[in-house]
């Protein structure tokens, strides 16, 4: 195939100047937009995003491996092997890369004459066979990676996936014989391998298994899988912790190097894995389903094709005109991120293996796990529920299975088990968004009895799930009890970060309060409304930040309801990721309480000026953003400004808006959208599974879901000139917002939703649907949005 030129990244300085340049944007047309994603966009700097080939929600991708936990980062300088699973942008250290293959070249055998000597085990570490390669030709499309390993005489590599099967192509350039190394003992770097085991089945086939610890420490799980390869094998061997043997057909044990090698005659070798959760028979059937046709194997193109026509229906749910080419690829590769996850569980026949082991059915519906709702309930879920409103049901009903097989609600579940990392209880806005987006239609009942024991009680000391385990406190004394000697199932515990688990118990309880009152509950909906304003019983307005100089701010409690001593508002003292300055804005349930705590809409504008360096950012936006804001990716203490890579405080934009000041809520927004960029570092922080990225994607549309529950937005000026969204079951939502320029700040002059002047700085659900909104922006601030009921009602502030 022809060569592609290596894609032209901008840098970290031409974002830096971004918004100060002189003249008129060049206006990109609007392309393809399978080749305007740039699937390298967030390998580098921890983002934790992979290059390689995926399906959209693919069960297999087909990815490098180099030196990074995450799998691969752009500066490495050697291919390991490609993997066939990987999580995009997640930050635990075991991420997958498992069944990991490279082609090679060379004889194998015992002996110092052999370019692999079997009688030394080291020879089969994928550290020391690992290939140079080179980024130029480099190819990162959606659904489709290549890059050229110049080791081994040079061998170009390709890869494309199905939903359930990822397919190479291998093309060796050298005489030497052509090999592929399967490797079942490694994965990527930190990603432990407990046990596994290879099979040469015949001249064509090979299967296998391999069992791994799972994200943050957590379980064993198990992944089986099935290669087809399209030239017959000519000789093979496998090989283990004593070495390798030609030869012999299979090989499996526990933790160790262990792999086969297969040879091959032919120049060029197609090689189609397949892989299931459930059992071998899944990956065969798998195979069977998305690797061939009547029995024939599927060709490398033809798989591609296909899967590059539904990422082309998926991405083209949105489609933006205007900007430039970099800010084309930056949109397209965000909605490519959001699209990636969570990923199909059930295999081609609908089997799946569920929390309680038991292998299941999901029939006429794709069950899917991998789930991080701490960070996607603030983004990613409800432009899932958006634009992908049958997927986004499967999710829903997904999520409510884990707790009908396995006891409980989730907070991270990894493959088939609960993870109990990070805090608070993020699957009450997950699920509660869900519903309100539609996506619980006749399940409504199930899952609000599912969600309200998870806001009332704790799951028993035998169940792996830990819930809320700050409840006991929570429900007696309105707090989550500060205690870092609080006994923990898992990586995390509520009661080791008492401050931020409170507000996001009472964010919970707001949301499900909404749910409730839909319902007809009204008096558990006044009782969760209630509970909503808990975040008040973690403020104290004694705390004093002498040198920023406000006074009030979240504080944690212990047991007995004293506050935590020492104490400062940049302590690392109860929060989880963060501070008590970032965290007072998870209050946005009840604008009007915090307004009230510290002491007016005047001075809470003051605090968010100081919060995001406002006088700062009027001046030089993308300087502001990248050395005021950004701090280490695992660095959340210690820090008083906002912090664009993590999740906490991502709302907080809009704040603006809900105080009354929504023209400042579009600066800040413009000014963190110059840190994502046409880059391997284009991504700030982890994307979390698209968590980021669907940040961007919501802003630069210009609405936000600011709130749990209420299924509003809040607007900000968009990105674009124009931009269609496709909304399944109805009309497309057109926004317009002529003269919209990226590289400089823009407010909203005026507003109309749908042909009429719209004075409110949020639209409702209803209004998306069928509508239109249209924006004049200026390049001064002015007062749309400011007049009297132009911000949401908050849901949960007392009336």
């Amino acid at each position: 195939m022809p060569r592609r030129p290596r894609r032209v990244f901008i840098t970290a300085l031409a974002a830096l100047t971004s918004l100060v340049a002189a003249g008129a944007p060049a206006v990109a047309q609007p392309a393809d937009p399978v080749e305007a994603v740039n699937t390298f966009t967030g390998t580098q700097d921890e983002g934790n995003t992979f290059p390689g080939a995926s399906a959209p929600f693919g069960m297999t991708q087909v990815s490098p491996i180099g030196t990074h936990y995450a799998g691969w980062q752009y500066p490495d300088e050697r291919i390991r092997g490609f993997g066939h699973f990987f999580l995009s942008g997640a930050g635990c250290w075991e991420q997958g890369g498992l069944i990991s293959t490279l082609p090679t070249t060379g004889s194998i055998g015992p002996g110092q004459g052999n370019d692999f000597d079997t009688t030394q085990p080291a020879e089969f570490d994928h550290n020391n066979y690992a290939a140079a390669y080179t980024h130029d030709g480099e190819v990162g499309d959606a659904g489709y990676y290549r890059t050229r390993l110049t080791d081994y005489d040079g061998i170009d590599v390709e890869a494309t996936a199905s939903t359930r099967a990822g397919v190479e192509r291998y093309t060796f350039d050298g005489a030497a014989p052509g090999n592929v190394f399967v490797n079942v003992g490694q994965a990527n770097a930190r990603n432990r391998v407990t046990g596994s085991g290879v099979e040469v089945v015949d001249d064509h086939t090979v299967r296998g298994w391999v069992r791994s610890i799972g994200f943050c420490g957590g379980r064993e799980y198990t992944v089986w899988f099935t290669t087809r390869f399209d030239r017959p094998i000519s000789s093979f061997g496998t090989w283990q912790p004593d070495g390798g043997q030609a030869g012999r057909p299979a090989v499996s044990g526990g933790e160790g190097l262990r792999g086969a090698w297969l040879s091959f005659g032919e120049r060029q070798v197609t090689a189609t894995t397949s892989i299931s959760h459930v059992d071998q028979a899944g990956a065969d059937a798998n195979l069977a389903a998305e690797g061939t046709d009547r029995g024939r194997l599927l060709g490398f193109d033809d798989i591609r094709e296909r899967t590059q026509d539904v990422w082309r229906r998926e991405l083209g749910r949105i489609r933006v005109s205007g900007g430039s080419a970099d800010d084309q690829a930056v949109f397209a590769t965000s909605l490519y991120h959001v699209l990636l996850q969570p990923l199909t569980a059930s295999d081609a026949d609908g089997r799946y293996r569920g929390f309680d082991e038991r292998i299941h059915v999901a029939d006429g519906w794709t069950y899917h796990q991998f789930f991080s709702l701490w960070d996607t309930y603030r983004t990613q879920n409800q432009l899932l529920a958006l634009l992908v409103p049958g997927r986004a049901r499967d999710i829903a009903r997904s999520v409510l299975t884990i707790d009908e097989q396995g006891g409980w609600l989730p907070r991270w579940a990894y493959a088939n088990y609960e993870t109990n990392t990070m805090t608070g209880d993020p699957v009450t806005p997950f699920l509660v968004d869900l519903w309100r987006f539609g996506a619980l239609r006749g399940l409504e009942e199930q899952a609000y009895r599912a969600l309200r024991r998870n806001a009332d009680e704790v799951p028993p000391a035998e169940s792996q799930y830990e819930g809320r385990a700050g409840n006991e406190s929570y429900l007696s004394q309105g707090f989550v009890q500060y205690d870092t000697d609080f006994p923990k199932k898992g990586q995390d515990v509520d009661p080791h970060h008492g401050g931020s688990a409170t507000m996001e118990y009472a964010l919970a309880d707001c949301s499900l309060s909404i749910m409730a009152g839909a319902l007809g509950r009204q008096a558990d909906a006044a009782e969760l409304a209630e509970r909503g304003r808990s975040w008040r019983n973690v403020w104290d307005p004694a705390v004093h930040d002498p040198e920023r100089g406000f006074t009030g701010f979240p504080r944690p409690r212990v047991q007995d309801g004293s506050w935590v001593e020492p104490y400062e508002p940049v302590s690392d003292a109860g929060f989880h990721e963060g501070t008590a300055w970032q965290y007072q804005w998870l209050t946005q349930q009840d604008v009007p309480g915090l307004v009230d705590a510290v002491g007016g809409a005047e001075q809470a504008g003051k605090r968010l000026d100081t919060f995001f360096a406002y006088d700062k950012l009027l001046v030089d936006p993308a300087r502001t953003a990248r050395e005021d804001w950004v701090i280490d990716p695992y660095d959340y203490y210690g820090e008083f400004r906002y912090n664009p890579n993590n999740e906490p405080d991502l709302h907080s934009p809009w704040m603006y808006s809900l105080i009354g000041q929504p023209a400042k809520t579009s600066a800040v927004a413009r000014a963190q959208q110059t840190l994502f960029t046409n880059a391997p570092d284009g991504v700030t922080g982890n994307d979390d599974l698209g968590t980021m990225s669907a940040w961007y994607v919501f802003s630069a549309l210009g609405l936000y879901p600011a709130v749990p529950g209420t299924g509003q937005f809040v607007l900000n000026a968009p990105r674009f000139e124009r931009a269609v969204v496709e909304l399944p079951g109805g009309k497309p939502l057109t926004i317009t917002a002529r003269g919209a320029d990226p590289r400089k700040l823009q407010y909203i002059d005026q507003v109309q939703v749908s042909g009429g002047p719209h004075e409110q700085v949020w639209v409702g659900l209803e209004q998306l649907r069928g509508g239109s909104i249209d924006h004049s922006l200026s390049d001064r601030p002015s007062d749309w949005g400011t007049g009297p009921g132009s911000a949401p009602e908050s849901p949960c502030a007392k009336r």
